[in-house]
Order: structure tokens, then sequence, then C-alpha cells
């Protein structure tokens, strides 16, 4: 029988200290406290003043001629087509507009006309029956109570049928440039979200919490860059993360790609 080959006392005692010193520092790293990994979406402090200004600064360098999409000539048309595009695109808005205001002119014209008869104009939009009786109570407001001019403050807006505040927003802000609010629709809710800029997902207060971090003389162009911005580039399913002009302020779940 061969007897086995004795291993050096010298190796066995370099492969012993070795295990020991293993052992010895896994101990070591699980008594020691590990700072904890920062999950995916969340910013350290989403709402300090220099990130917010960063995000605004970067919108405006982007989008420094962004407009509302709505097509219209005066207060009265962005008003009307402002109540269309609730739960509809602009686009889909201002393919019926022409042919409504060429019918319907004026708040007195409409005022004077028939929910059916709008009703035929519009009907590729979404609620269509329930916004032609907006319309047509939206003008008689508008004539009775405020002589045919669309008034220039929210108060007065809110009276008209089918003016919320994104509606009173978009009109104070965009024709008469009176910074009331911020315009909060689809995409300024989501973004805003997506952003940090917010918890919340009712209008209204997405609203209040813009209103509380960006500059008054920021509310109307920030509603319009960020409309662009989410049209263009932040789409909602697959985001343009390699094009965004705010992907290193944005730590979204959901980006497609990253630089930090």
């Amino acid at each position: 029988m061969v007897a086995k080959k004795a291993v050096p006392a010298r190796r066995s005692a370099t492969k012993t200290a070795a295990v020991a010193k293993g052992v010895r520092a896994r101990q070591i790293a699980a008594t020691e406290p590990v700072a904890p990994k920062r999950r995916p979406g969340k910013t350290k402090k989403p709402l300090a003043p220099e990130r917010v200004a960063a995000i605004v600064d970067a919108l405006q360098k982007t989008y420094p001629d962004a407009v509302c999409a709505l097509n219209h000539t005066n207060a009265w048309e962005l008003t009307v087509a402002t109540i269309l595009s609730a739960q509809c695109t602009d686009a889909r808005v201002n393919m019926v507009t022409p042919a409504l205001f060429h019918a319907y002119p004026t708040p007195q014209a409409m005022a004077h006309a028939q929910p059916e008869a709008i009703q035929e104009i519009i009907k590729s939009l979404s609620f269509f029956r329930q916004k032609s009786k907006s319309l047509v109570g939206a003008a008689k407001v508008v004539v009775n109570e405020f002589g045919g001019e669309v008034p220039q403050t929210m108060d007065e807006m809110l009276r008209i049928p089918g003016a919320a505040r994104k509606t009173s927003n978009v009109v104070l802000g965009s024709w008469y440039g009176i910074a009331s609010g911020v315009v909060v629709d689809t995409h300024v809710l989501r973004l805003s979200r997506r952003l940090e800029l917010t918890v919340n997902d009712d209008p209204v207060k997405v609203e209040r919490d813009l209103m509380a971090i960006l500059p008054q003389d920021k509310w109307i162009d920030f509603s319009h860059q960020l409309i662009h911005h989410g049209r263009q580039i932040c789409e909602a399913r697959k985001p343009k993360c390699a094009d965004c002009s705010l992907e290193t302020s944005c730590n979204s779940a959901d980006k497609t790609w990253s630089s930090h």
C-alpha cells in the first residue's frame, strides 16, 4: 500500500490562517451596520429648491417657445377648445373646432344653438353629448353674466359650465397672461409624479403642490413645457430617457436609460 504524501506543516498552517481570517472578516461584517441602498425612484430631497430650479431651467432651455397646442384666435375659442379637450387629445380637438367656430363664431351664436346640432360637429370627440350641453351653457353664462366677454378672474371663470380649474388656468394664462395657477392635464400630472414633485394623483392637489414649489412667473410656461416634454420625450410606457434633458434630475424607477 502506498503511503499518503504528508502535507508540509507550513502549508497547512498558512491555509488554516487564511480560513480563520475569512471567518473573522465575515463575523466583523455581520456586526457592522450596513448603509441602506437607495430604492429606485427615490430622490433624497426631491423638492430641494436647487433641484426644482434645475428642472425649470432645463425645460426652459429645451422648450423656450412652448405654447398652448389648441388652435384659437380669441379667448372664447380657447375656452371652447379647452372644454372639448377633456379626456381627448388636442390634435383631435383641432380637427373639429374649425367647423364648430365657422358655424358658431361668437358666444352669442352658440348660446342660441341646439346641443344636438353641436353634437353633429363634435361627435368624433369623447363625451360629445355632455360637451355639447356644456358649450351651450358656457355661452349663455358668458353672454348673460359677462356681456359676451370671457372673464379674467378664476372665481368668474369657474362659474362657466365645463370650465373647471384646468380650463380656467389655460384661458387665463395662455390668452390673458394671468398666472392664476398651474395647468394640470394628464401629462403634467404624470410627469410631476415621475419627477417626484408631488405624491398626489388628484389634479387640484397636484396643482397646489406645484404652486408651492414653482415661482409664480413660471407657472404658465412650466405647464406648456412639461406638456410638450410628455408628448415628445417622457412617454408613459416607454420614456426616451437617453434623449431627455431632465434625465440627470430624474430617478424614476421606470427609466429606460440612466447616466447615474
